[in-house]
């Protein structure tokens, strides 16, 4: 009798990391004082648009004299407030795992790729600095971009042979070194298509305790509202599921795409924590079964007025001004920091949103973040309807 072979660990789907993040470019094969001004450059020209980080070694002395006191007496981490901007030191060595966490709110990461290694690579063709490329080749694994500066007219053959050898072999954009505007533009469209897709999900795995029946189940519009919605965000996502508690899927199996709660017993926050553990690369339009007066034209202004860079774009509720997490889009960055709210004890994704730096928008029509919670509301709700109507 065969025996399922035994697995150690959970199969997660990963996301799609580098070293630093996502989308980062190690720039090397030219003195680190041209990769800087060229980092800082491209810095420039994209920060109002996306969050760009630099990642470079310090080049002046180690011989302890610039140590931070603190470090220098045993301790473990510092905290300088420099009010323009603000300072951790750390003693201990850090790895991959923790410089994705702290590059996470971060969409583009630019490489002094002497030092370090990255995900992608942009390939300077210095002869100043020919030996030391051809000792790092073995870092040369996924090459988007070659730059040729003064005077050299040709890839080195030594590097073609290289490329070659890459199955399959990767398309290859050249620019002149100093065509500046042509490598902000490179750079502006390879961000632009790593944009995450999105797709929606209806949350109907709530408990309804208040309502004191299914509220994804009530009828506004002459159908479940649970279709309703599903309804709605098919206008603007092109996949769209319903969320739901393991329990429920027998009923649900047959009629919707379904994402079922792995994240148990956490309400909302177990239902982002498991449409992103399925798709972590993914921004997932979240909306909840309570909200009878939202339409497509209200999640259409919510998808045109997106912000990738945020964790979030939201809603502010006209009630209280305070971010609506259930009629918001949640970027893939939101993932970590949802897990890492969970891990100090909250399981309210509002807090989230209040603490993290999200998008937050007024709502065209304040009436469709209209939240319906108790007998007494939906009579409310369903009157102001039939006026509308």
């Amino acid at each position: 009798m065969d025996l399922e072979k035994h697995k150690k660990h959970a199969a997660l789907t990963n996301p799609g990391f580098g070293v630093f993040g996502r989308h980062e470019w190690a720039i090397l094969g030219t003195p680190c004082d041209n990769i800087k001004e060229l980092a800082f450059k491209l810095t420039k020209a994209l920060s109002p648009i996306w969050n760009v980080a630099y990642v470079d070694a310090d080049h002046t002395s180690s011989d302890g004299g610039d140590a931070v006191p603190a470090l220098a007496a045993g301790a473990h981490l510092t905290y300088t407030d420099k009010i323009g901007f603000h300072r951790f030191d750390r003693s201990e060595k850090l790895g991959t795992f923790q410089y994705r966490t702290l590059f996470n709110n971060t969409d583009l990461v630019l490489v002094n790729g002497n030092h370090f290694t990255a995900k992608s690579q942009v390939v300077v063709i210095d002869p100043k600095k020919e030996d030391s490329l051809k000792r790092k080749l073995d870092r040369l694994t996924n090459v988007v971009l070659i730059l040729l500066t003064e005077g050299v007219t040709a890839i080195p053959v030594f590097l073609n042979e290289h490329l070659d050898k890459t199955t399959p072999r990767i398309p290859v954009t050249t620019y002149s070194f100093t065509d500046f505007q042509k490598i902000e533009a490179f750079f502006r469209e390879k961000m632009e298509a790593a944009e995450p897709s999105l797709k929606g999900m209806v949350l109907a795995g709530g408990k309804s305790r208040r309502m004191r029946q299914d509220k994804s189940q009530l009828e506004y519009h002459g159908l479940p509202q649970r279709d309703y919605m599903f309804r709605q965000l098919t206008g603007v996502c092109k996949e769209v599921f319903i969320s739901c508690r393991p329990d429920q899927t027998a009923t649900l199996l047959l009629d919707y795409p379904l994402l079922v709660d792995s994240f148990l017993h956490l309400g909302p926050m177990g239902a982002l924590l498991s449409a992103f553990r399925k798709e972590p690369d993914t921004a997932w339009l979240a909306v909840a079964c309570d909200l009878p007066m939202l339409d497509e034209s209200t999640l259409r202004f919510l998808v045109e007025n997106r912000d990738p860079s945020a964790i979030a774009t939201a809603f502010r509720s006209p009630k209280d001004e305070f971010p609506e997490p259930l009629a918001a889009i949640w970027e893939p960055k939101s993932y970590p920091v949802l897990l890492q709210f969970l891990a100090q004890g909250y399981s309210c994704p509002r807090k989230v949103l209040i603490n993290s730096p999200a998008r937050l928008l007024d709502a065209p029509d304040p009436d469709a973040l209209r939240n319906v919670n108790t007998p007494e509301e939906v009579k409310e709700v369903l009157k102001l309807i039939e006026k509308q109507v």
